[in-house]
């Protein structure tokens, strides 16, 4: 074997074309060059969305967000807002959250809170990789049978 067959065979990588060869850049794990941060605003979606499922929550928010969000969902091209309720604190690693919820009457508070913390901090923690470090539940309404929707009536002009 020639010293040039051997060199081959000790270094296969740089017989290659340039475009072939192996190089190693920067060096370590690839998830582990750079940084993400996530918004208050995508964990609040994520959190809004987990409290809704919750069977006992009617809607989320306080009279006045609720109607407000009324209003502005009559405007063509906006939707319903589903951060309506919902604060968040976002850190580097944790978060916290405030819930404001309105529940069906009959349904065990206790019960819905409890279940809304764990729908919550179960999505956002999959989702996100934060921490959640607390759910703070405030129950703004009981929705009785006989109270009217707060919907607003569909516009009569198209």
């Amino acid at each position: 074997m020639t010293e040039t067959e051997q060199n081959r065979t000790q270094h296969p990588e740089e017989t290659l074309a340039p475009s072939r060869r192996t190089t190693k850049r920067g060096g370590g794990d690839p998830a582990g060059r750079g940084r993400t941060t996530i918004a208050d605003g995508v964990v609040e979606k994520i959190a809004g969305m987990a409290a809704r499922d919750v069977v006992g929550v009617h809607t989320m928010g306080s009279g006045i967000s609720r109607t407000f969000g009324a209003v502005k969902e009559r405007v063509p091209g906006t939707s319903k807002s589903v951060t309506r309720g919902v604060k968040a604190e976002v850190g580097e690693v944790q978060t916290a959250l405030d819930l404001e919820i309105v529940v069906d009457y009959g349904v065990s508070i206790a019960d819905v809170a409890r279940a809304v913390r764990e729908n919550v901090v179960a999505a956002v923690e999959r989702m996100t990789g934060l921490e959640v470090v607390e759910v703070n539940i405030a129950v703004s309404d009981v929705k009785l049978p006989e109270e009217e929707e707060e919907e607003p009536e569909q516009p009569r002009i198209q």
